[in-house]
Parts: C-alpha cells; sequence; structure tokens
C-alpha cells in the first residue's frame, strides 16, 4: 500500500526528531516475530529509555540525510525496526542483545552511535559495557577507598597512642598501690 506524500514527509520529520535526540540507533530485523512478542520488545525497550520503530528504510535514509548523517544503506534492507536511544546506549544495547538471544526471530544487523556505524559485533561489545550508575558507583568506591584508608590509618595511629598512655597509667597506678601497700600504718 502506498503512504501519500504528507504521511511520509511526517515520518521523516519523526525519524529526524528521534535521531536528534538519541545517542545511537540500533536496527533489527524482525521478520516472523509475533505482535505478542514485538510488544513485549517495545516495553522492555521503553523501559530502558529507548523507542523501537518499524521503519521505512527508504523515509529513515531521508531523515539521516537531512541530519547530516551518513545512512549505512547496506544495513536498511528488508523488513527493519529501529530502535533509538533516548537514554544510554550500552542500556538499549543490553535489551535488544538479550531479546535476539531469547528470541531467534529478532536479529541485530548493526546501528549508529552518533554518526559512526557500527557492525552487529560492535552492538553487542556496547552491550557488556557498565552503565552509567554502575559506572558512577566504580568511581565513588575509588575515591572512598583512599579516604577509609587515611581514616584507618589516622585512627590505628591514636588507638595506639591511647593504649601507650593507658599502659603508663596503669603502671603509675600500679607503683602507687603498692607503695602504700608498703608505707607503715600511722
Amino acid at each position: 500500500m502506498a503512504i501519500k506524500k504528507e504521511r511520509k514527509d511526517e515520518l521523516v520529520e519523526q525519524y529526524r526528531e528521534l535521531l536528534q535526540n538519541s545517542s545511537a540507533i540500533f536496527l533489527t530485523q524482525y521478520g516472523g516475530m509475533s505482535v505478542k512478542d514485538l510488544e513485549a520488545l517495545r516495553l522492555k525497550i521503553s523501559d530502558a529509555q529507548g523507542q523501537i520503530n518499524v521503519t521505512k528504510n527508504t523515509l529513515l535514509r531521508v531523515a539521516m540525510e537531512q541530519s547530516d548523517i551518513t545512512p549505512p544503506t547496506e544495513l536498511l534492507a528488508g523488513q527493519v525496526a529501529t530502535s533509538f536511544a533516548l537514554g544510554e546506549a550500552p542500556t538499549l544495547a543490553k535489551v535488544l542483545v538479550e531479546q535476539a538471544k531469547a528470541n531467534d526471530k529478532l536479529k541485530i544487523i548493526g546501528g549508529m552511535l552518533g554518526d559512526r556505524p557500527l557492525t552487529k559485533a560492535e552492538v553487542e561489545s556496547l552491550a557488556t559495557l557498565p552503565t552509567l550508575d554502575q559506572l558512577r558507583a566504580q568511581i565513588i568506591g575509588l575515591i572512598s577507598a583512599p579516604a577509609q584508608g587515611i581514616v584507618s590509618a589516622v585512627t590505628n595511629g591514636v588507638r595506639q597512642v591511647v593504649n601507650v598512655l593507658d599502659a603508663y597509667a596503669k603502671k603509675d597506678d600500679a607503683a602507687a598501690d603498692s607503695a602504700e601497700a608498703a608505707a607503715p600504718a600511722a
């Protein structure tokens, strides 16, 4: 069924907006997937701050060219669903890789990270990267480890000084007690 020119213009504009708001896009083939599977995939992608659209290859190519992105023409063939990473790219890549492993009808064919084309292997590699929250936790751990070491060293030094002073105090108390015991009663 042919699409009217107005609808084509709407789709190109929609794709352009998604491209501008995306840190990455991932291209997948979905032939043979049930509507139920596609809807489940759509929900998981939405949870990963992404959006998936069954795109018209020619219109996506036009939108990319209008956005000054060189389209990966070799990837834009057949039934293509485009996932737009509106949040973190590794999070969306991880969802797609997991879903492709769970459903053999979903095939990752590549993507774009900014204006750089990605192969299937690069998308899978991107999926192994930690999320921004995980990186923050690692950095905080690296920063706090030396601080904890300093606190521990200072605490141990103070504890040793207190122990030495306590030992002298006990020694002086013991010497005073023995001097009192040795002194004749008056």
